[in-house]
């Protein structure tokens, strides 16, 4: 008869264990532990420092950011996961080290550090740089669409918000009336609603829809003042502009005066400074008019104001404009940006400096699709000295046209000089290499289950997308160091 292996489950162990041995060496959670010793989370150290020391003790932040990495690599985005994985994932009980974090300990450290987070993605970078991952021939340029965490039947239109403002108001005076002349026990008793607590949930919600609103208004303005102060700034170059006319220098004065006079009437004493991070990437901002005020089909966001409506694989969500710029050798992402403006164009140049800014150097050619054509564009690439291929309009995948009569890009000067490089075999095999440069990144962002951003607000989305970036660049380079090919959970 054939005699089984010793099994009891129940068996305790006769000498402590080495938790070491209970995943096999190279393991992602091994390199990310060693990761670690080389970061520097000095400013969550200092945040969590200058907190009062009475009271529990926390967690030490090298476990916490030790699993918000691990988790994120491995697909694993809500707290209440990370949580769950702290009980039953070996892995994640050997980054805690037996420790169980609460999902709101979780939570509340990811929200509170998360721009300390956001930063690790240089220094992770330079990581991938002194390890040779980063070559700068070929940088290719994309963005999607990323789902925000609000629908979009919580969007409505100014319009919209001012006939139901109006409808609101008569709806609450109506249920007031009704509350005068029915007694709240005989309403109870027979079944109908209580008009007291009709006209309330009424009021709540057109005071959010006031608040909105006013949002939305201030919104606009400061978008109208920032553009006249703009033009004031183009008039007064011109009123220096010693190749001028007198007369014309004068009448460029005169009127960069008046658009700064307009501009300072929109100025609200209550609205802070706009945050300074990222600055240089588009915005958008609801159609307005000239006076400042929203047009009737500008809309706002209820649950997230900052999302906007995006078009995705032909549908249409509520999104932001998730970008990222991709070395050709690794596919390590060399710069990483959000945004809320739909459109690719404006985010070419911004991402652009980005690569230069965080690889302290210039790529040789960088690759994009026709999103980001524009005259522009083809010039700041090669002003920085790097070779520009981008598509002149709908086209095939090595960026050349399918119908040249539709692609007004391609009748400009900079158009037919683009479409003459992409005809060439060398550019040909430039553009022909993008599909397996950025496109496979963001591929594995989303197989890896990240599917929608977690918070709301811009600021708080896009350092979640550079955090999202990081731990891609971290398998990047775990897999470079170890040649591993052990196969994660997915969450």
């Amino acid at each position: 008869m054939k005699t089984y292996r010793p099994y009891s489950p129940e068996q305790i162990y006769l000498l402590p264990p080495s938790p070491r041995e209970w995943l096999p060496e190279g393991h992602l959670v091994f390199f990310i532990l060693g990761l670690l010793d080389g970061l520097d989370l000095g400013e969550i150290e200092s945040a969590v420092q200058a907190k009062d020391a009475r009271g529990e003790r926390p967690f030490a932040p090298t476990m916490m950011t030790s699993l918000l990495l691990y988790a994120y690599a491995t697909g694993v985005y809500s707290s209440r996961g990370i949580e769950r994985a702290c009980v039953e994932d070996v892995a994640f009980r050997i980054l805690a080290a037996g420790e169980q974090p609460h999902f709101t300990t979780i939570n509340r450290f990811r929200a509170a550090h998360l721009e300390a987070l956001g930063g690790l993605f240089v220094q992770v970078l330079e990581a991938c740089q002194s390890e040779g991952l980063v070559e700068l021939g070929h940088v290719a340029i994309d963005g999607t669409k990323m789902k925000a965490n609000a629908s979009k039947h919580k969007a409505m239109s100014y319009d919209r918000m001012q006939k139901d403002s109006a409808r609101l108001r008569s709806e609450v005076q109506a249920w007031f009336d009704k509350a005068d002349a029915i007694d709240a026990a005989e309403a109870a008793a027979e079944g109908v609603p209580d008009p007291a607590e009709e006209a309330r949930l009424r009021q709540e919600r057109l005071a959010k829809m006031e608040r909105v609103k006013e949002e939305l208004r201030k919104e606009t303005q400061a978008a109208r003042a920032k553009r006249l102060r703009e033009q004031a700034e183009e008039l007064r170059k011109k009123s220096e502009d010693v190749n001028r006319s007198a007369t014309k220098r004068a009448e460029a004065k005169t009127l960069a005066k008046k658009r700064d006079n307009q501009a300072s009437l929109f100025d609200d004493d209550d609205q802070g400074p706009p945050p300074a991070v990222d600055a240089d990437l588009p915005k958008n901002t609801p159609p307005h008019h000239p006076d400042g005020t929203p047009k009737p089909k500008a809309q706002r966001n209820f649950t997230d104001p900052d999302s906007r409506i995006m078009m995705r694989d032909g549908a249409f969500l509520q999104a932001y404009n998730a970008q990222i710029a991709v070395d050709e050798d690794h596919q390590i992402i060399v710069a990483a940006a959000l945004s809320n403006q739909g459109p690719d164009t404006e985010y070419f140049a911004p991402m652009l400096r980005r690569v230069v800014e965080n690889c302290d150097a210039v790529p040789e050619r960088v690759t994009a699709d026709a999103g980001y054509f524009s005259a522009d564009n083809v010039h700041i690439a090669e002003h920085h000295g790097c070779e520009p291929f981008i598509a002149v309009g709908g086209h095939r995948r090595d960026g050349l046209p399918d119908d040249e009569s539709s692609l007004p890009n391609s009748r400009t000067e900079t158009g037919r000089a683009m479409r003459a490089r992409l005809e060439t075999a060398r550019g040909h095999a430039a553009y022909a290499r993008r599909k397996a440069t950025v496109e496979p990144v963001i591929g594995q962002i989303r197989t890896r289950g990240f599917q929608h951003v977690s918070f709301r607000g811009l600021i708080k989305n896009r350092l979640e997308w550079l955090f999202v970036c990081t731990t891609h660049n971290i398998l990047k380079l775990w897999r470079a160091r170890s040649g591993s090919s052990l196969q994660l959970a997915a969450g």
